[in-house]
């Protein structure tokens, strides 16, 4: 597991961590200025001290470690570290209560709801933004000009195509490199549901890492490779990539971008979540991360890259805080509940 302490500057971190550091450096200059123009923050936040443990998913973790960056400057006494470890990764922790916080690409799922009851962890959900996950190429890559779900399924799914000409007979008759995130990630969850199916295996042949730059690297560095990952990623190297339209509903190419998460007609589109220990959630320097983060996510979801979300989810977001809201409205009778998210989430 990877941890930041709020030194993202002066401490160097993995690769990934390193690339994603200058998003938060942008993102912390931005929210400086927002600072400076208000008064100062009260004696309370600037006395409070106690430590919050975050940990999960490195799709949230530029969103998470933002809003931390800005949070130690009004409460310099809390220590807030953010661990990315995967959503996966930072569930098991979280349910078993070594953390306050959980950063997560996906809703909990039925097995992760059992082990915090085991545990005793009681939670609440809480979506931040949303995502789209971008489908990536070599921008040497000419003959790409989208992608269905159907051909990305023989793509990504066990005993399928190798070559890019048995995708599509006008390909090149080439072998493709297959690159995806890791099995803890979020990222990956969400994609094999989406595109191999619930039921469907994932092929072993990939190249695989929890290390975002890894892919970036591995994508850009041969004309051949195919992956995916979160929308803020590429843009972050929208100069090394080419992100590939997916056919959508309309049997239109789609682009990931902001406009068409928001109006659903991006195929891969997610929200993000943080998960709040309620036991956690009666300490101080919790609630007064949690409240700093539901009122600067806004602002910084659309600077790292995300998409933020509508009025009304949002607003339902922040009453369910208010009200402690306990649970997830994702699993129901143990089992998975199926839907769009703006008709499941209440």
């Amino acid at each position: 597991m990877k941890q930041s302490s709020m030194k993202c500057v002066s401490q160097p971190r993995s690769l990934r961590t390193l690339a994603k550091c200058s998003a938060v450096i942008v993102l912390a200059s931005t929210a400086s200025i927002l600072v400076a123009a208000n008064q100062d923050p009260p004696a309370d936040l600037v006395a409070m001290k106690g430590s919050i443990r975050i940990d999960g998913s490195s799709t949230v973790y530029p969103i998470t470690e933002a809003v931390a960056e800005e949070f130690s400057k009004v409460a310099p006494k809390v220590n807030v570290t953010v661990g990315i470890s995967g959503t996966g990764g930072g569930f098991k922790r979280f349910c078993a209560g070594e953390t306050a916080i959980s950063d997560a690409s996906r809703p909990i799922t039925p097995t992760e709801v059992a082990l915090a009851a085991t545990n005793k962890i009681e939670f609440i959900e809480i979506p931040i933004a949303y995502d789209a996950l971008s489908i990536v190429v070599n921008p040497k890559n000419d003959w790409m000009k989208s992608v269905s779900l159907a051909q990305l399924k023989q793509i990504y799914s066990a005993g399928g195509a190798k070559t890019w000409k048995e995708i599509d007979p006008s390909w090149p008759d080439r072998a493709m490199k297959i690159y995806s995130p890791g099995t803890d990630s979020g990222t990956f969850d969400y994609f094999k549901e989406a595109v191999v199916g619930k039921e469907g295996k994932v092929r072993a042949d990939m190249s695989v890492s929890e290390d975002d730059n890894v892919l970036v690297l591995g994508v850009s560095g041969d004309q051949d490779a195919i992956g995916f990952f979160g929308l803020a990623y590429f843009e972050e190297n929208k100069d090394k990539l080419r992100a590939v339209p997916v056919i959508g509903a309309a049997g239109l190419p789609v682009a990931p971008q902001a406009s068409t998460v928001n109006d659903a007609t991006y195929p891969l589109s997610r929200p993000l979540f943080i998960y709040v220990n309620s036991k956690s959630a009666s300490k101080p320097e919790v609630v007064a991360f949690v409240e700093f983060y539901l009122k600067k996510a806004d602002a910084l979801v659309g600077e790292v890259g995300y998409v933020m979300l509508p009025a009304d989810i949002l607003a339902k977001s922040n009453a369910n805080w208010k009200t402690r809201r306990i649970g997830t409205q994702f699993v129901k009778d143990d089992k998975k509940v199926d839907g769009s998210f703006s008709t499941i989430y209440k």
